[in-house]
């Protein structure tokens, strides 16, 4: 279990990182520029300062105001959320505030889509180095992991540049922690929220152990000593030297097995504390910063999940209705320690340390059909998933000379995932008049004939050390030069064992009719000879390795007064492997392995016209790659329980390349206020993409031969002077916000007929048998759109924000090759939310009070099949409507 460890690790670990720090200086604009939080306390005050950005090759770049200023004086194409707008967007996590920028869309629990593009080609780093996944199917770690309140800034960089990572697709997406505040404060925050679908309604959950409140088990999941003891032999259930029987009576309880249903699920809460403090020791300055939170939600989720075999969708395989409950209890923590020194304080050490623990309790019931039958069959499902990350950074900022920089930056990362005791139970009910039982739920577990029992235990555990150094000299105003290092070691081993109760033929009629806990106690379990089986003895456990040594070299400077350029090349070298790990006495003779050994040249340029003092025309040109993430290299069965989906990896996957161009006009005419425009083209050799085969409608991966993607993005900002229209002290202080922004972006994959694929155990290599000519990629939306409405008071804290999010449809899988089905779709449709901070005086203390109403127009989740009038729901449920509260003070 990962529990019990928690801070040790945190606080004894003594590794390093973190890149360049892009310092803000103090608002040179009007007051009326910097009107996002301006309540006369401390905690406003520190929302006024300049956010800071964590840019790793870059030695200099001076933040002034807010995000527009830094969008406008950079070299690349970005955005950044400031802690101004992060506050106003109201989101508690990251992965939800950035979805109001230009082309990002949140996929799932916390993914990230930049222009459309799935998350493989999204790049997230934390404080400018690499941070490992806890996700069994991914490798970049899902944002809503890091709460908004240990973030100072997060940069979306859409145009490469050689001081980032090749792995650059749709863009980079770069959070920095809090750093030093320059004034010294302590703040606490609460808030409580109801979820219309969830709160006092009906829900499921069960025991687990007394310690589950916390999202640490208390030891009651820790494995069993008989299964303990067969882990530790080296033996296979199938030698027939195993007593499954002293296995099997330990492993199903009242604690772990039985439902329970909850008729009134509470709300959710959420606490948390923050801190800094600065000294002034001889001719050094330090200071240190400390935040921590706690969370605990519910989500109760009512899904239809239909499956068809037929390529006109005219039958249904399978139709369950399925209700999921959630409990995820998230802990929180920061601490970051600093120190200034040197004339004018120009040489800079940070060291940061984040903890994250994430828990999901999930318990679930469900009852329908298989294969057009009148059978009704009820699955339940009891599960436990806990992922934590520790990181611990150190950065080093050095100014030998005035025009000499010198930057070193190192990290240690570690994420670990455990899901012990995953259970699942499955009940028959026959309808047969012939049947005595037919009207009652059994389970004979036999092997899914007549009621099935199944348990899982799995672990994942990855570490990520990285580390780099920078060099930058300015040889003149108009010309600057900069070489730099990363090194990145990625180490993932993941291990799933499944496990099949079995009972004899002459298992009893009536014992088959209890209930899980009672079905498999220790005397029926020995008075009736049940047994256990291993579903998968090949290739239970998988051990991935990435090794990434990366060299550059960069100019930027200006040619002419109005023209700046960012040039440079990166050599990437890479070893990325996947092999199975020896679990057994007699090890498998498995193949399912995967040995990439590639290096790359690749370049970036980027061109910035400035057409007049407020308007300027960039265009950027590079190429890049996407790797093979390692679960997609496993040739492991793994089933997703959010997408309700079984997943198999193709250890022959091999890297993807891309060739991206874009052309960007922007004009500022005013503070704080743009219009934009982007034209941006990306093709891709060999993309990665999922398909779906066999009647369990398993998804896997295969590099599609060819792609291309191209869009347009527009964006504008406005600020109106309500006192122009009306009149009154109540208007002579306030601004009105309208910002907006839209993406258009098309995809389509380029296959033929004499284009192959390599996919591994499959009899076809042809390219036509999984993809079809012109499909769009997977996770690409045609349109998104966001559209921000808001009120804010430039003499204290008071904001009105109205938001409108938007999605198209896009592909989350392909349907069944072989019988022409169509692909299938998510349709996130539109979002609509209310957020309402306001500053208030209590006991001679200003409190920030913050209500927000989510989801206003009560969209639903869909994911389907449909064609020709037919319609399939994969996976459909409804989203309730989110209203919270909460309240912030600041000493």
């Amino acid at each position: 279990m990962i529990t019990r460890r928690l801070t040790s690790l945190l606080l004894l670990s003594t590794a390093l990182t973190a890149p360049t720090l892009a310092h803000g200086a103090e608002p040179a604009a009007p007051p009326a520029a910097s009107s996002a939080a301006s309540a006369s306390t401390p905690a406003a005050a520190s929302e006024q300062e300049a956010p800071e950005v964590s840019i790793p090759g870059v030695s200099e770049v001076v933040v002034v105001g807010e995000r527009t200023n830094v969008v406008r004086s950079t070299t690349q194409v970005l955005s950044v959320l400031s802690t101004q707008e992060l506050a106003r967007s109201g989101e508690g996590n990251i992965a939800g505030a950035l979805t109001h920028l230009t082309g990002l869309s949140l996929v799932g629990r916390g993914y990230v889509y930049v222009r459309g593009l799935g998350d493989r080609y999204s790049l997230a780093l934390l404080n400018g180095s690499p941070l490992p996944s806890p996700e069994p199917l991914k490798r970049v770690v899902p944002l809503d992991l890091f709460p908004s309140s240990i973030v100072s800034s997060a940069l979306v960089q859409k145009s490469y540049s050689v001081n980032f990572p090749g792995e650059f697709g749709g863009g980079v997406i770069n959070l920095t922690t809090r750093s030093i505040s320059k004034d010294d404060f302590f703040s606490m925050d609460a808030g409580i929220s109801i979820d219309t679908e969830t709160t006092n309604q009906l829900g499921y959950t069960y025991y687990g152990s007394k310690t589950d409140w916390s999202g640490f088990d208390n030891g009651d999941r820790d494995k069993s000593p008989a299964l303990k003891a067969f882990l530790a032999s080296g033996e296979r259930m199938s030698s027939g030297k195993v007593n499954t029987g002293a296995i099997a009576r330990e492993l199903v309880t009242g604690r772990n097995a039985v439902l329970q249903k909850d008729n009134h699920l509470p709300a959710n809460f959420s606490l948390g504390l923050a801190g800094a403090k600065s000294f002034e020791l001889d001719t050094v300055n330090l200071g240190l910063i400390a935040a921590a939170g706690y969370s605990n939600k519910y989500q109760t989720r009512e899904a239809i999940n239909q499956m068809s075999l037929q390529g006109d969708l005219s039958d249904l395989e399978t139709n369950f209705r399925r209700i999921t409950t959630d409990n995820r209890i998230v802990w929180n923590g920061l601490f970051g320690l600093a120190a200034e020194f040197g004339d004018n304080n120009q040489h800079k050490v940070r060291w940061t340390n984040v903890y994250i623990h994430d828990t999901v309790k999930e318990a679930r019931l469900g009852i329908g059909n298989r294969h057009g039958t009148d059978v009704d069959y009820m699955p339940q499902d009891t599960a436990w998933y806990e992922r934590q990350l520790v990181n611990t950074q150190v950065v080093g900022e050095f100014k030998p000379t005035e025009n000499l920089d010198v930057d070193v930056r190192a990290s240690y990362a570690e994420t670990k995932r455990d899901a012990p005791y995953e259970l699942t139970f499955e009940y028959v009910r026959t309808n047969a008049e012939a049947d005595p039982f037919g009207q009652y739920f059994i389970n004979r577990l036999n092997n899914g004939n007549n009621g099935d029992a199944k348990v899982s235990f799995s672990e994942l555990d990855e570490r990520l050390w990285s580390g780099g150094a920078d060099v930058s000299y300015r040889f003149s105003p108009d010309l600057a030069a900069t070489v730099g290092y990363a090194y990145n070691d990625t180490r993932r081993t993941s291990t799933r064992r499944d496990f099949q109760f079995q009972a004899p033929n002459t298992f009893p009629a009536g014992v088959d009719m209890f209930r899980p806990d009672l079905l498999l106690q220790p005397s029926v379990v020995d008075t009736f000879g049940i047994t256990m089986v291993e579903a998968n003895e090949g290739t239970p456990a998988f051990l991935g390795t990435l090794k990434n040594h990366a060299g550059y070299g960069k100019l930027t400077g200006r040619l002419l007064d109005s023209l700046k350029f960012d040039v440079g090349v990166r050599y990437e070298t890479a070893k990325q492997s996947v092999s199975p790990i020896q679990v057994f006495n007699i090890p498998g003779a498995s193949t399912a392995v995967t040995d990439l050994e590639k290096d790359y040249w690749l370049p970036a340029a980027t061109l910035t016209w400035e057409v007049r003092d407020d308007m300027q025309v960039r265009a950027n040109a590079s190429k890049t790659l996407a790797r093979p993430q390692f679960r997609e290299l496993i040739y492991q069965f793994y089933f997703d329980p959010d997408s309700n989906r079984m997943y198999r990896g193709n250890p022959l996957l091999t890297d993807s390349e891309l060739t991206n161009a874009e052309v960007r006009w922007e004009w500022y005419y005013d503070a704080d206020q743009r219009i934009s425009a982007a034209g941006f083209y990306k093709h891709i050799d060999r993309p990665i993409e999922s398909f779906v085969s066999g009647e369990s409608f398993t998804t896997s991966f295969a590099n599609a031969p060819k792609a291309d993607l191209y869009g347009l993005e527009l964006e504008a900002q406005k600020y109106f002077e309500p006192s122009d229209w009306l009149s009154g002290d109540f208007w002579s202080t306030r601004r009105l916000l309208v910002a907006g922004n839209y993406t258009f972006s098309k995809s389509e994959l380029k296959v033929s007929a004499d284009d192959s694929v390599a996919v591994f155990a499959s009899s076809s290599t042809l390219a036509t048998d999984f993809f079809r000519d012109g499909a769009p990629l997977t996770g690409q939306s045609r349109h998104m759109a966001n559209l921000e409405i808001g009120f804010e008071d430039s003499k204290g804290l008071s904001q009105q924000t109205l938001m409108l999010n938007y999605a198209s449809k896009r592909v989350t899988s392909r349907g069944l090759a072989n019988t022409g089905q169509p692909d299938i779709y998510e349709y996130p449709g539109l979002s609509l939310d209310l957020v309402l901070r306001q500053g208030i005086e209590v006991a001679g203390h200003e409190v920030e009070l913050k209500f927000e109403a989510r989801n206003l127009t009560g969209r639903k989740y869909k994911e389907y099949q449909e064609t020709d009038g037919a319609r399939v729901n994969v996976n459909t449920y409804q989203l309730g409507r989110i209203f919270s509260l909460s309240a912030k003070t600041t000493f």
